[in-house]
């Protein structure tokens, strides 16, 4: 459990650091994914939860064998 908040933890500062560090390209992502549809999201999103898992399971593998 603690590697899960952990891991949350982690993404709030990656976020926020980009929050600080570029807000007007933010803001223009965001507007751009607010013009898509809710299809194209759901698909995004689909392939960057895939892309973690398999990124998370390759991360834990080389840790578990070294």
């Amino acid at each position: 459990m603690t590697d899960l908040w952990s891991a949350l933890c982690l993404v709030a500062v990656l976020e926020g650091l980009f929050l600080f560090a570029t807000p007007g390209a933010w803001k223009r992502a965001a507007e751009k994914l607010h013009a898509m549809p809710d299809r194209s999201l759901r698909a995004v999103g689909a392939v960057v939860v895939v892309l973690g898992l398999l990124a998370l399971f390759v991360v834990r593998r080389a840790v578990g064998e070294g």
